[in-house]
């Protein structure tokens, strides 16, 4: 455990010298130019629209960050011959992988929370009322960017970065695309087999509801451990066979 979280708080740190955090900023410029484009509607519905938008842009923002950190390290490392001072060390290749894993994760964590911290600034500032409930979204789209990650790491373990983020970008479309794929009753038919990304989708209840319960919020965790779960074991196998 001593060397994932060894290797993770590289990984974090790194992403801070890179300037990733550079991106609250434009986030932050995007949502005060969004302002005056936003729908005159009656003041509830507003709140939900301008709801609606803010995670829109929070889940593109952070699905951007995420692709660029998740494919672009393993291969990096690689090719920079980096990976081999670390390996040298006593870190087996999994240990190596879920340390990349959890240190871009964390890194992801920072950017959605900072980015829901503006939304809900940005919604006090037009509305004067906290709109906490984004908070909740904000959760859920970190949480998938955690599986995104977690693919996007597996898949660049045997592919070029290019070809890692066409990948995560098919994982995406077949994600939330299952009842588009196979039909609302294959869909039911295959619930056990064929998880969906749309259990972290929690923007109807957020911006036009009361909110999601905690049953629902434990569920999210539980799909998203197991997604996880599997998708850093698949990456394992896959770079624990790979001659380096």
């Amino acid at each position: 455990m001593r060397s994932v979280l060894t290797v993770s708080k590289a990984v974090f740190f790194d992403s801070i010298r890179r300037r990733i955090l550079l991106a609250v900023l434009v986030f932050a410029g995007v949502m005060v130019a969004l302002i005056p484009s936003l729908p005159d509607y009656r003041l509830g519905v507003e709140k939900a629209v301008f709801g609606e938008i803010a995670l829109a842009v929070t889940f593109v923002a952070s699905l951007v960050v995420t692709l660029g950190l998740s494919v672009t390290r393993v291969p990096s490392e690689v090719e920079r011959r980096t990976v081999y001072a670390v390996l040298a060390r006593p870190v087996a290749r999994w240990q190596y992988l879920v340390g990349t894993w959890l240190g871009t994760f964390a890194m992801v964590g920072v950017l959605v929370g900072a980015f829901a911290a503006v939304d809900v600034a940005v919604g006090a500032a037009v509305y004067g009322t906290l709109l906490w409930k984004l908070m909740i979204g904000a959760l859920g789209i970190w949480l998938e960017m955690g599986v995104v990650a977690a693919f996007g790491i597996a898949v660049s373990t045997v592919v070029s970065p290019v070809t890692a983020t066409v990948a995560e970008a098919a994982f995406l479309f077949v994600g939330h695309s299952k009842a588009t794929l196979v039909g609302e009753e294959g869909a039911l038919a295959l619930k056990a087999f064929y998880p969906s990304l749309d259990a972290f989708n929690v923007v109807a209840p957020v911006t036009h509801g009361n909110g999601v319960p905690p049953l629902y919020l434990a569920s999210m965790v539980v799909v998203f451990v197991g997604f996880v779960g599997v998708l850093l074991v698949i990456g394992a196998a896959l770079f624990g066979g790979r001659d380096l």
